[in-house]
């Protein structure tokens, strides 16, 4: 059985997500099979995005998972991507969402979202998108990005659309003149960055809250990433007494709190083990010993901040969210 949450959009969303998102460079043949290994074991999100260049081999595994009928049909599984900060921009996301769909060889996209309220300037073919200069940070036209987003969604080209890394006041600029709201806000959140202020706006609002790095990105730089959480003593001594791995008491944590959650790992033991968080509860004492864990967030983005930019200082980018 498959847990799902249900979107504001009428379609149903798989609690649980499969991350594709890695710093190290892995062949595509290799990554095709262990994206197939995780709809072997049970996974059915893919979640992944034009900048991290895996769009290409998440579509082989669906269609692999298909051909091998480890699904019945494309249906059975949920395909998130998402537009890059350079094609943040009216005029430039419809070309964005027709190239991730000839990427996954897919007609269309289960969700489709803003990865990060800032536009940069295109860069050269062959350029690194994750390189840019603080001149290269322009002003972001919110209302022309969501009005096309909105069209792909018209168009019948994505079935959800939603944002990422997206403060409250953001998303409430966004309401202000949407006529159809996200579905979806998918930010960092795990133990030691609960996102209390967000998650009580998004119930408001009808928003379905994802979770990435929900382990703390396992001290990825790139992500901002940490060992903190999987050291926490709180959260070992839990899983110790419930016979249970940290990660498992992480995700469970964030099953409890009503948001869906991407994880990664390419190893298939931790992927079992990552699927296995649905059969068994924490108690209301460890719940609350959980949320008492000191706050920090990891990662600020610190890389969209300049002096002469749209935002001047993290706290601007994320709205005294901090």
């Amino acid at each position: 059985m498959v847990v799902t949450v249900s979107l504001n959009s009428g379609y149903v969303m798989p609690t649980l997500g499969f991350g594709t998102f890695s710093s190290v460079l892995i062949a595509e043949d290799e990554l095709v099979q262990i994206f197939l290994n995780g709809i072997e074991i049970g996974y059915r999100h893919i979640d992944t995005a034009s900048i991290y260049k895996s769009e290409k081999a998440v579509g082989k595994a669906v269609s692999k998972a298909v051909e091998q009928k480890i699904v019945s049909s494309r249906e059975e599984l949920f395909i998130t991507s998402k537009l890059w900060c350079d094609d943040a921009n009216g005029d430039l996301v419809l070309p964005a969402l027709k190239k991730s769909l000839e990427n996954l060889g897919l007609d269309y996209l289960d969700l489709f979202l803003i990865h990060w309220p800032v536009r940069l300037r295109k860069k050269e073919a062959g350029v690194p998108k994750f390189t840019f200069k603080e001149e290269d940070i322009l002003p972001f036209d919110m209302r022309s990005t969501w009005e096309v987003m909105e069209e792909c969604k018209r168009l019948g080209l994505v079935h959800s659309i939603g944002v990422s890394n997206f403060s409250s006041k953001k998303l409430l600029d966004l309401l202000d003149f949407a006529t159809i709201p996200p579905s979806v806000n998918q930010v960092e959140m795990n133990p030691l960055w609960n996102q209390k202020i967000l998650r009580g706006f998004c119930k408001e609002k009808g928003i379905q809250i994802t979770a990435y790095s929900p382990l703390g990105a396992n001290g990825d730089v790139r992500m901002g990433g940490t060992m903190d959480i999987l050291d926490s003593p709180t959260l070992k001594e839990i899983a110790q007494a419930k016979q249970k791995t940290t990660p498992q008491i992480c995700l469970r944590w964030l099953h409890d709190k009503g948001v869906t959650f991407v994880v990664k790992s390419y190893n298939k033991d931790r992927m079992k083990e990552n699927h296995q968080i649905f059969d068994w509860e924490l108690s209301v004492e460890e719940k609350d010993k959980i949320d008492n864990i000191p706050q920090k967030k990891n990662f600020l983005g610190n890389e969209f901040v300049c002096p002469n930019g749209p935002y001047k200082s993290v706290d601007e980018l994320w709205d005294g969210e901090l």
